[in-house]
């Protein structure tokens, strides 16, 4: 099978049961009764909706190629940290290293990718921005709470723009005798987001047990290990649209799980500290840009660097 036939193949197959899924939404919401009912189907329904724009979006950018998918990402990363620049309080002694996280670090980090200049990309942030924007900061005088707020900053650029540009660097990886690495890349947050989707669903039907009720109230241990155990699952099954094995591909889903899944509960973390539910209202019935990617956040480098150690 040829990867233009496998993505046909993946796309239809998702395509298909968004429709299901959609339906199956449709009636479940003229039969509900009560409003607890109610509230857990229009849930359920909003996050269809989200994935039918996921989908259109991938679709788009398969079609139009990598150039195309670093851009969406770019922008992915340009929401994400306004989200959390937001909710973060700043001061104008901040205004400096905001500017040059926002238009110099998310175009250079971006563009390096698309150049595959992985030793330059890997270090960008980590090296060069953790110690150049609190030195910036410093020029302007402003010491109240200064370690506090270059903290916010630098942990801000790490999870919005380091993190999440490790899911379009997948594309660029070379695997031998793997022709289509925007497949890696769509299974990537396919497992991630069946993975939130499932652990949902499982909390709905079987939860008993809180994980952290004061981090995030509607995770459950019943959840984590029905939704995470039936994504990996699924992801074992999805081999034959990676370079690896099915025992491989086991493996991977279950790093991306778990990874996903401590994404979440620390951004979680996060938001409670600072007193908000959700990171933005961009996308309606799920919060911010931030609220969808944050497993993303977590399980990319990892996928990515695991992929590019064991498979390059």
């Amino acid at each position: 099978m040829t990867a233009d036939t496998q993505a046909y193949w993946l796309f239809g197959g998702v395509t298909a049961l968004l429709a299901i899924f959609s339906i199956i939404g449709a009636v479940l919401k003229a039969r509900a009764k009560s409003d607890a009912q109610r509230d857990v189907i229009a849930n359920l329904n909003a996050r269809t909706k989200a994935w039918w724009a996921m989908v259109a979006v991938f679709a788009a950018a398969f079609v139009l190629g990598t150039n195309a998918t670093l851009i969406l990402f770019a922008f992915a990363s340009f929401f994400a940290l306004r989200e959390f620049v937001t909710l973060t309080p700043t001061r104008p002694g901040d205004h400096r290293p905001l500017v040059l996280s926002f238009f110099a670090l998310i175009p250079i980090q971006y563009a390096l990718i698309g150049n595959q200049q992985y030793g330059t990309f890997s270090i960008l942030i980590p090296v060069y921005a953790f110690l150049l924007l609190p030195a910036v900061a410093a020029f302007a005088a402003d010491t109240e709470d200064f370690l506090a707020r270059c903290a916010k900053i630098q942990w801000a650029i790490m999870i919005c723009i380091y993190c999440i540009s490790h899911a379009p660097a997948l594309m660029l990886l070379e695997i031998e005798g793997y022709e289509n690495n925007a497949l890696l890349l769509f299974y990537l947050v396919l497992i991630v987001q069946l993975s939130d989707v499932l652990q949902y669903v499982f909390g709905k039907l079987f939860g008993r047990t809180k994980l952290a009720p004061q981090v995030s109230p509607s995770k459950t241990v019943e959840g984590l290990v029905g939704g995470g155990l039936s994504a990996t699952a699924i992801g074992g099954a999805m081999w034959w649209i990676t370079p690896f094995t099915w025992q491989q591909s086991l493996a991977m889903s279950f790093i991306i799980v778990v990874m996903g899944f401590l994404g979440g509960l620390t951004l979680s973390a996060v938001k409670r500290s600072l007193g908000a539910k959700d990171w933005g209202v961009m996308i309606e019935g799920h919060g911010g840009m931030l609220d969808r990617m944050d497993s993303v956040s977590f399980a990319a480098p990892v996928f990515f660097h695991v992929t590019r150690f064991f498979f390059t």
